[in-house]
């Protein structure tokens, strides 16, 4: 049997887009602070992303570690929101769960990734994402998020 094997001789992941910072660090407490609390990512604005790129879409990723009680869970709930001048938003996405991490038996830490996005002819010039930490326990379960924005299909790469 013969092997097909062959180099494109670039680096296709990196020609996707850039990439934006999105959510700061956030941290939940179950049943305290942070749970069940909207989180405002970073605003972003379409029109001065690096290069002059103009990208089709967005997607946001989010990561999640999280010390959970066995079966306990943490569920994280995202939306997207678009503004045309960063300070009056509208959902451009509404607001879906993207993420469940649940724990092991005898409880464990637990870490996983979730997406939403969306094609950005429907948005603003501005985008950001609103992501909600949600733990199933009561004072013992602990949670911390982050976020990247990528740009997909950019018309001309930086």
């Amino acid at each position: 049997m013969e092997t097909l094997m062959f180099s494109l001789g670039r680096d296709i992941v990196a020609e996707l887009g850039p990439c934006a910072f999105a959510l700061p660090a956030t941290s939940a407490t179950a049943g305290g602070a942070g749970d069940g609390t909207a989180a405002n990512g970073v605003t972003i604005d379409l029109t001065a992303l690096p290069g002059g790129v103009r990208a089709e879409s967005i997607a946001f990723l989010i990561g999640a570690k999280a010390t959970l009680a066995a079966t306990k869970t943490l569920t994280v709930a995202a939306r997207i929101l678009t503004s045309p001048d960063g300070s009056v938003w509208t959902e451009a996405v509404a607001s879906a769960s993207i993420l469940v991490l649940t724990g092991g038996a005898g409880g464990t830490t637990e870490a996983g990734t979730g997406r939403i996005g969306i094609s950005l002819e429907y948005c603003k010039q501005f985008v950001r994402m609103e992501v909600t930490p949600d733990l199933s326990a009561t004072a013992t379960d602990t949670a911390s998020l982050f976020g990247l924005a990528v740009f997909g299909g950019a018309d001309r790469l930086p």
